[in-house]
């Protein structure tokens, strides 16, 4: 397993369209970050409230299952960009050049064909429950809204993997070493040592 924490750009249009979509899911992650607050001060109050008053929060399980997936989903691109997801990388680790952009390139196609099935499925539960008026069993909480958030988020997700191929796929054509639109894989090696360097330059300025 492997982090990113270079990304290469340039003036062109790929690089542009990286840079749009990546500002667009800093915010959805926000929002994803702003639900996992709100699970835990639900859980929190639910806790509190049945060992307390005996009066735990009412629909508590409907609410966090209609949390959960927001929760997990408005990330998922902006994973994908840093090359956040877990992937091994003893193939692709020891090649180099275009053969290495050629691995690359055809892993993402893999996950691109594969969330495009997930998208598929998404879209028809979502709408299957929107036309149904599914709704919780005990609140009585619209499903579909939740629902509509996975597709959403998967086509944020294809988006992004479009943008990875056609960088990979620059890459192997022009041939260059520091391809744009994609996250440069660091080995363990290297990622412990920017991790080092970044906790000695933040005690440096804990000193001062």
């Amino acid at each position: 397993m492997s982090s990113a924490h270079n990304f290469h750009t340039d003036g062109s249009w790929l690089s542009r369209f990286d840079r749009a979509l990546f500002a667009i899911e800093t915010k959805l992650t926000l929002l994803g970050g702003l639900a996992v607050m709100a699970a835990m001060l639900i859980s929190v109050a639910n806790i509190l409230g049945r060992k307390l008053l005996n009066m735990p929060v009412p629909g508590y399980v409907a609410i966090m299952q209609q949390i959960v997936p927001v929760m997990a989903f408005l990330g998922i691109s902006y994973c994908q960009r840093l090359g956040g997801h877990i992937r091994m990388d003893l193939v692709t680790g020891a090649l180099r050049g275009r053969w290495r952009w050629l691995a690359e390139f055809i892993g993402i196609l893999v996950m691109l064909i594969l969330s495009g099935a997930l998208f598929y499925g998404a879209q028809n539960h979502a709408m299957r429950a929107l036309m149904l008026g599914d709704t919780t069993d005990d609140l009585g909480i619209h499903t579909w809204p939740v629902k509509m958030v996975v597709v959403v988020m998967f086509v944020f997700l294809i988006l992004r993997l479009f943008l990875q191929l056609w960088g990979y796929g620059r890459a192997m054509q022009t041939g260059e070493e520091m391809p744009v639109a994609v996250p440069m894989i660091e080995d363990a090696a290297t990622q412990a040592l920017n991790e080092a360097k970044t906790v000695s330059s933040l005690d440096e300025e804990a000193l001062k």
